[in-house]
């Protein structure tokens, strides 16, 4: 029987699938697995996992300059640049080794039960939102439904289970009970609310999204080779996302100073101080499990515990080159709600804190 090469590059050989789960399972187990589990060690013994790379054990980030700018890419980069490179990888694999179908069946549906699944999928992987965002991506690609990616991408940080219990250790469990509750809500209510809204309204995009992508792939030999193919998006999509990438990481390190204030007891839990703090953490950009010390840091300089349960649900599921990277992948609708739905969840996290006694 015949096949066009659409078809063979649709369906990926039984070779390019261990590969695919390979990658993942020996790529997580080096970057993310035995590290974090060595790790959680370390919070139990110390109730602390490190400095905060937001500003040490200084009362303020330094002010905004080169220096600044370079000192937070170099640490920023130095935590992260694995996991990033396990991210391009696999963003780029699930297009070229895994059966498309398989996606569009687990994750291509408008209902809870593909936004479940996303979530789900998530849960192992652990990533920062800017090493996931190349995965997602990768999905939305292949056309999963964009509440299901979105689902994904929030569920990397808001449920990784290692940076659950680094925070119970170093901050107090009731604040890993705060974290865990509100960011399954945010997670799950966002995908699916992101998927109820688009329903009908993005097969014109997704269709267009896939279009694109089979002219570019159709570009050179009729029948590439999938481990061929592989390098191909492997390389565009490095190409592409890095360099927006490192330059905003560069304005965000120099721009610390001016994101987030001298910290002392004079923050407390008045409207102005969650609402600023929580737009300056979803703009910042920070490394797994990050918001951790830099909570710690700021509440034992007198912070109050509104802003504190604010920054822990807006530092890590998104930030400014995260939104970046991941914007051909999402109509602009969906991204504001996205924002304005981590807004609100932290609003909610930093009543709780203070009607609770945090």
């Amino acid at each position: 029987m015949n096949t066009t090469p659409d078809q063979r590059r649709a369906a990926p050989s039984a070779l390019g699938i261990a590969v695919f789960v390979l990658l993942a399972v020996a790529g997580l187990f080096y970057v993310k697995w035995s590290p974090y589990y060595q790790r959680a060690f370390v919070a139990a013994e110390h109730h602390a996992i490190g400095a905060s790379i937001l500003m040490g054990a200084e009362a303020a980030p330094p002010a905004p300059s080169l220096s600044a700018a370079l000192d937070y890419a170099l640490a920023y980069g130095k935590a992260i640049w694995q996991a990033m490179v396990l991210g391009l990888l696999l963003g780029s694999a699930v297009q070229a080794l895994l059966p498309r179908r398989w996606i569009v069946r687990a994750l291509g549906g408008t209902g809870l039960g593909s936004v479940v699944a996303g979530g789900l999928l998530s849960v192992p992987g652990m990533m920062c939102t800017c090493c996931a965002a190349p995965v997602v991506n990768g999905l939305r690609r292949c056309q999963a439904a964009p509440g299901s990616a979105m689902a994904f991408w929030l569920g990397n940080t808001m449920l990784n289970p290692a940076t659950l219990v680094f925070m119970g250790f170093v901050l107090g469990w009731k604040w890993t009970g705060l974290r865990l509750a509100l960011g399954i809500v945010m997670v799950f209510g966002l995908g699916w609310l992101i998927n109820r809204m688009s329903r009908g309204e993005t097969r014109g995009f997704d269709e267009a999204q896939a279009k694109a992508m089979q002219t570019q792939d159709l570009d050179g030999a009729d029948a590439m080779h999938p481990f061929a193919r592989w390098l191909r998006l492997f390389v565009r999509m490095a190409v592409r996302l890095i360099p927006e990438y490192i330059v905003l990481v560069l304005l965000l390190g120099a721009a610390r100073a001016w994101l987030f204030p001298h910290i002392d007891a004079g923050i407390g839990n008045e409207l102005a101080w969650v609402v600023g703090l929580a737009v300056a953490g979803l703009l910042f950009v920070i490394p797994t499990a990050g918001e951790v010390p830099i909570v710690q840091a700021m509440l034992s300089l007198g912070m109050a515990a509104g802003p504190a349960a604010a920054l822990l649900m807006t530092l890590p599921p998104v930030s400014l080159p995260s939104l970046a990277m991941v914007a051909r992948s999402f109509r602009p609708a969906e991204l504001a709600t996205l924002v304005v739905g981590v807004l609100a969840m932290a609003l909610v996290a930093a009543g709780l804190a203070v009607g609770l006694g945090f």
